[in-house]
């Protein structure tokens, strides 16, 4: 998927997100963007929303944090429908992935249920390979 017309604002955003190796608080972003001109965290949010709204941000809502979207490039998972996240507890890795069979049953869950699901966030918090070995 490629990226729609951003702001400069939402440009640096999104850059300092996909370079950084964790998740972010909008605090940090507003940090590492003092250089570029950012001085408050109003700007931050503004780019924040726009973002997750194109799907190009996920919140990790335990963190209260923000990653880029790591799977921009599958065309079957634009919608965003379901996100899903590990987080390691110990060094604070974050992966994101994505399971049909998972969405799929959430999706049957809510259509038998009569239930409009508008986002649904996974987490999954404990032990990545290297911290569990």
């Amino acid at each position: 998927m490629s990226a729609p017309n951003l702001t400069k604002n939402q440009t640096l955003v999104l850059d300092v997100l996909t370079r950084a190796d964790q998740p972010m608080s909008a605090y940090t972003i507003l940090d590492k963007l003092r250089d570029n001109g950012f001085r408050a965290p109003l700007q931050v949010y503004r780019a924040l929303e726009k973002l997750l709204g194109l799907g190009l941000v996920h919140r990790l809502e335990s963190l209260n944090s923000f990653v880029a979207c790591s799977h921009q490039e599958h065309s079957c998972c634009t919608h965003h429908g379901t996100v899903a996240f590990a987080i390691c507890e110990s060094c604070g890795q974050v992966s994101e992935f994505h399971d049909h069979a998972i969405d799929d049953r959430l999706n049957e869950w809510a259509r038998l249920k009569g239930f409009k699901a508008e986002k649904t966030t996974i987490e999954l918090r404990g032990l990545c390979s290297a911290c569990a070995a």
